[in-house]
């Protein structure tokens, strides 16, 4: 039996699905709170971390775009985002495609460059002291409306050669990707690559909306595909990636328990499944701790984790010679 616990330690792994305002802990939120004066309905990080629980994506977004108040100057988002990248070195990541939420503190006035300015500079920081490699994906918020994504892009295009994507996050219930045909067509024709959340509270016919209409290279979520099984077919024939969160729809009630998810099913079918941790400080586990929780509760086998390591690399919008370097890495392991 290997020891799967180191093994999930070594492997080399990409993660695509990460929203950076989701790593808040509470030790830095109640610290950000005190250095910048921000009042918070916490008076402890226990109080904190006892508040993180919640019952839908609605009530734990609730709380998450409180807990974006504290952060309000460039050294907010640096810090933010470099815990992340150390966390993310401990679990052996290469390679991170990370997105932010520029709406979240822009309608609370916080200057869209102070946002990407602390954001980037620790990216490249981390690639320099961790040589972790970065993609930035910047998303629009689907539970606003179409007007105020195509002008948050507006905001976007100058900064075309720091922002390599654009996503769709936010309350997906009555939210189509159909809404921001417009929006994406625009970003598209400007050079983002895009990508959109779909089928984790809405249906399969979103995850269809993203691919014919915002016409996506990837599928965050994507969990419901199941229930369609000619949209099965479609996405192992184009091998369209779909980046899963384990913990993260269990603590959302996507699935009653991680015994439940549809993980092993979904790579049985042939289709290009990722982990990523999501919003790891509200969810209970960065990426290690999601395959190894996810592999314990699934049984999942070693040529398994291979894959879904391989398969990381393979999703991720790096260079050909890039994802073939890191897949090699991954398959010397399991030779060694």
């Amino acid at each position: 039996m290997p020891d799967f616990k180191q093994l999930i330690k070594d492997l080399p792994k990409a993660e695509l699905h990460l929203h950076i305002e989701g790593t808040l802990e509470p030790e830095l939120m109640m610290q950000l709170a005190e250095r910048n004066q921000v009042p918070i309905p916490y008076s402890s990080v226990e109080e904190a971390r006892r508040a993180y629980e919640f019952s839908d994506l609605q009530s734990f977004l609730d709380i998450y775009y409180a807990g974006a108040a504290v952060l309000n100057t460039r050294q907010d988002f640096f810090d933010l985002t470099y815990a992340y990248l150390e966390r993310a070195a401990a679990d052996n990541v290469r390679h991170t495609e990370i997105f932010f939420d520029p709406q979240t503190h822009t309608d609370r006035g916080i200057e869209f460059d102070v946002v990407l300015d602390g954001i980037e500079e620790a990216l490249k920081a981390g690639q320099r002291n961790l040589n972790i490699s970065y993609r930035l994906i910047m998303c629009f918020l689907r539970h606003l409306s179409a007007e105020a994504a195509m002008a948050t892009l507006e905001q976007a295009l100058p900064h075309k050669h720091r922002i390599h994507g654009v996503g769709l996050d936010s309350s997906e219930k009555d939210h189509p990707p159909a809404k921001f045909k417009a929006v994406y067509d625009r970003a598209r024709d400007a050079g983002f690559l895009p990508v959109a959340h779909a089928g984790e509270e809405g249906p399969p016919e979103y995850i269809r909306e993203a691919l014919d209409i915002l016409k996506v290279e990837r599928i965050d979520h994507g969990v419901r595909c199941l229930e369609d099984a000619d949209l099965v077919k479609r996405l192992v024939a184009e091998q369209v990636p779909l980046t899963v969160c384990p913990l993260s729809n269990v603590k959302l009630k996507v699935f009653d328990t991680l015994v439940d998810h549809n993980l092993g099913a979904l790579l049985d079918a042939g289709l290009c499944v990722t982990i990523n941790s999501d919003d790891p400080a509200y969810f209970g586990g960065y990426i290690g701790e999601n395959f190894l929780q996810t592999q314990q509760a699934l049984g999942l086998s070693s040529a398994q984790l291979q894959q879904l390591a391989r398969n990381s690399f393979t999703a991720s919008f790096l260079p050909d010679d890039d994802i073939s370097h890191h897949i090699h890495d991954v398959d010397r392991l399991f030779r060694d």
